[in-house]
């Protein structure tokens, strides 16, 4: 197979091409890496090759799953597997080896796919763009001077490059959904408790992360979903199964949906015009779709939010470090992590169980006032990001700062993303827009909890008519002269 060929498809074709017997995974996997070694010195999305485990599985007869073949990238944040190094971006957590795969990769595995390699992520995951001290910034395939966004970046990246379809992500604040939105991805993060994340928690950030993929095509997202979404044993709680395969909802008509419009922040914070323009050209689409657009906002306060994000987000981030780090051998402090990350880790220890609890019934005041707002409303359309494609170097996390500065300068890039992780509720950035300078700039789209269904109906029917997969970034695998594998 030649690499100009391998990135004209998604996961769902390239294994439907294995299961045809038309390629073999061992094709796949020879033209995924030479596509890596072609565009990702350029990216530093790629932070390591995965050979040993590539080989083992490629050695064993390959599960019959949607993605049966299908080379995959594995962010180097919260899934891990058995005897594979993983720094989580911190100089802190180097060289540390999971003795076991989590729940989630165990369902990725039966999903067929074959892991090749780990992609960068900031240090604990906690930024909006992904510039770690321990691996240096990923750079975006569209600009090599922008961000990927953060803290999924090094797999927006990959997918947006070539590298591969498809790859892991996680989201506890738009991890998902803003590389998605800055490198031009689909990127949907479920409803809470849709994708397991045993056997080690029962749920990350208490409630506030969720593990999925970034995908170029949503029938990926779609399929990824259908193989991986399911409880756990010992789950706390469960959520309701979805009706019929997600798959097959992204081929549906979607109806015509109520679709609520915001350009606003909560706060009242400005909002870039690229992303007014973007979610306007959104709406414009949608209402050309025969739905129902109207003007409306959810009633939260963004204060709230902040509080609730802040107090989770810190004590979860030093319960981490003072868990694992002993695991290591190593002591934390400001010389093996980042100053954000160490004065995050300072304000958590000296939090209140008290505080910690004002931040759970904030969550569940949010969830519920919004879920009444939902009740009038199918789907939140927004902006994914309240800024403009920002260069490398803006946020940066190892500058002097205090915790609380840092949240403040942190989540001001997750204003429209970050409250549905408080609330649990589905939502997905579409890449809809591009910039006068080339850029892409995502929008939004929430929908009720557990009802991922109308999105994927949704994003299918914005596929549809506004294809994005054939719009490739200046660095790209197909743009090397041609290769074959």
């Amino acid at each position: 197979m030649h690499l100009r060929e391998y990135v004209t498809f998604d996961g769902v074709g390239l294994a439907e091409l294995v299961r045809r017997r038309e390629v073999k995974p061992e094709e796949l996997v020879r033209v995924a890496l030479l596509a890596i070694e072609t565009v990702n010195p350029s990216l530093n999305a790629v932070i390591g090759l995965l050979e040993a485990e590539t080989q083992a599985v490629l050695a064993r007869p390959l599960p019959e799953g949607p993605f049966t073949g299908v080379p995959f990238l594995v962010k180097d944040l919260v899934l891990h597997m058995a005897g594979v190094p993983t720094d989580l971006g911190s100089r802190l957590f180097r060289g540390m080896v999971a003795p076991h795969d989590t729940t989630l990769m165990e369902r990725f595995r039966r999903a067929g796919v074959i892991p090749i390699g780990r992609t960068n992520a900031p240090e604990l995951g906690f930024s909006a763009t992904t510039e770690p001290v321990l691996h240096g910034p990923t750079r975006n395939p569209w600009n090599p001077e922008y961000s990927t966004g953060g803290s999924s970046g090094g797999s927006g990246a990959a997918v947006s490059a070539g590298m591969v379809p498809v790859a892991y992500a996680n989201d506890g604040g738009g991890s998902i959904r803003i590389p998605a939105s800055l490198c031009g991805l689909f990127g949907l993060k479920p409803t809470r408790g849709r994708t397991p994340s045993g056997p080690d928690v029962s749920e990350g950030l208490n409630g506030l992360g969720v593990e999925h993929v970034l995908s170029r095509s949503v029938r990926d997202s779609a399929a990824m979903l259908d193989a991986t979404q399911g409880p756990d044993v010992g789950d706390r709680y469960t959520i309701t199964p979805p009706e019929r395969p997600y798959l097959e909802e992204v081929g549906r008509e979607p109806g015509r949906l109520r679709i609520a419009l915001t350009r606003e922040t909560a706060s009242g914070a400005p909002v870039s015009p690229e992303c007014v323009t973007a979610v306007e050209e959104a709406a414009k689409l949608c209402r050309e779709l025969g739905h129902e657009v109207v003007e409306a906002t959810p009633g939260y306060r963004s204060k709230a939010v902040e509080t609730a994000m802040a107090a989770i987000w810190s004590s979860g981030t030093a319960a981490l470090v003072d868990g694992l780090s002993p695991l290591v051998g190593r002591t934390p402090g400001p010389d093996v992590l980042e100053a954000s990350v160490w004065a995050t880790v300072l304000h958590g220890r000296e939090l209140k169980a008290v505080e910690l609890q004002r931040a759970f019934a904030i969550m569940n005041h949010v969830s519920r006032e919004v879920g009444r707002f939902f009740l009038q409303y199918d789907v939140l359309l927004t902006p994914t990001l309240p800024v403009a494609p920002f260069r490398l170097g803006v946020l940066n996390a190892n500058a002097p700062t205090t915790a609380e500065e840092w949240m403040q300068r942190a989540f001001a890039y997750c204003a429209f993303t970050a409250p549905f992780n408080l609330t649990g509720q589905p939502a997905m950035s579409v890449p809809l827009y591009w910039s006068a300078e080339g850029l892409p700039v995502g929008v939004q789209f929430v929908g009720r909890f557990e009802d991922e269904a109308t999105l994927f109906r949704l994003a299918g029917q914005l596929e549809r008519a506004r294809p994005w997969a054939q719009r490739t970034p200046r660095l790209h695998a197909a743009n090397a002269n041609a290769h074959s594998a």
